[in-house]
């Protein structure tokens, strides 16, 4: 194991203990999603299509790594039904949600009881060159083949190759801070 694998410490009550080296004792994670909802963050739907189906779900997790080359980083929940699609496919889109989106990032968050391919009736969508989803109305879309996955933690950490980029309309972008859609 490498100092970034994590595994539950019942002696600290749901905190986690890194391995490694030396024990590294972290916040109880109540706390830690209070903290982080304090964050603002822009909102993304993450779409994938292939052979494993077509999925989509509504994330934060996204920034970017490099751009040489470009690669950005995101997050989701092994829980997720989502998950095993985007592995299975090898490749995602971010859809960066405009101030308009908070009705499509409700619907792939799960909020409205629509679910799997049934999420994109909603939206106007074509494909790039990987074949995911793309959300027409999207402040930008990354078109994504996936290089690493990392399991951290509840999450996977998937690390995609930009392999297009799609520049949407300008104008505000939603963004998600103190529980609440925010227009910026």
């Amino acid at each position: 194991m490498s100092w970034i694998d994590q595994r539950p410490d019942d002696a600290m009550d749901g905190a986690f203990t890194a391995v490694g080296p030396e024990p590294v004792r972290t916040v109880e994670p109540a706390a830690f999603r209070e903290a982080m909802s304090r964050l603002g963050a822009a909102v993304h739907v993450v779409t994938t299509a292939g052979p494993g189906g077509k999925a989509g779900a509504t994330a934060t997790a996204v920034c970017s790594v490099s751009d040489a080359p470009p690669t950005l980083p995101m997050c989701l929940n092994r829980r997720s039904q989502t998950n095993p699609v985007v592995v299975e496919n090898g490749v995602f889109c971010v859809n960066t949600l405009g101030d308009g989106g908070a009705e499509v990032a409700d619907i792939f968050a799960g909020r409205t009881g629509v679910a799997g391919s049934d999420r994109f009736a909603s939206g106007e969508w074509l494909t790039l060159s990987t074949g995911s989803p793309v959300l027409a109305s999207a402040v930008i879309a990354f078109d994504c083949r996936i290089v690493e996955v990392r399991s951290v933690g509840s999450h996977n950490v998937f690390f995609g190759a930009v392999e297009t980029v799609q520049l949407g309309p300008g104008g505000p972008a939603l963004v998600y801070h103190d529980r609440a859609y925010k227009r910026v």
